[in-house]
């Protein structure tokens, strides 16, 4: 009598993804974190009325600051292609960079907040903060090829 055994726990395979796509990922999540804390804000009493009186974090909603807007949004949603479009080299420069350049561009955006939303601001950076730790964790330790 031949008896099958099965095993009582599976072993799960474990894909490397590719660094390009670990980035990309990264910077994807960075993008819906950044997105949402804008949005959320909105729920502050007051901040409506503000914008629609033309001021966002007490400067005028003018051509210079939806232009600066724009920027700081394109940077971190171009990344995401760019992490999976460009050469090894330029990639992990590129990411090196960006990372480096947002990290006081994130602790900055808690300037002038109230301590009230301390616990909101002070959460959403820490994990900003981790997410381009992990960029800069990634690019840095690139593999080499043999």
């Amino acid at each position: 009598m031949s008896t099958t055994t099965t095993p009582t726990q599976s072993t799960l395979e474990d894909l490397r993804l590719p660094v390009q796509a670990r980035l990309a990922a990264a910077w994807t999540s960075f993008m819906f974190l950044y997105i949402y804390v804008d949005y959320l804000a909105l729920y502050k009493p007051g901040v409506v009325d503000d914008i629609l009186n033309g001021v966002v974090h007490e400067f005028d909603t003018g051509p210079t600051f939806v232009a600066l807007a724009l920027t700081l949004m394109a940077v971190p949603i171009l990344m995401i292609l760019l992490s999976v479009t460009l050469p090894a080299r330029a990639n992990r420069t590129a990411n090196l960079v960006v990372a480096a350049l947002y990290v006081p561009v994130t602790i900055f955006n808690a300037a002038g907040e109230p301590w009230s939303y301390a616990y909101f601001y002070g959460f959403s950076i820490a994990l900003e903060l981790v997410l381009l730790g992990f960029v800069l964790r990634s690019a840095w330790a690139w593999p080499r090829r043999r």
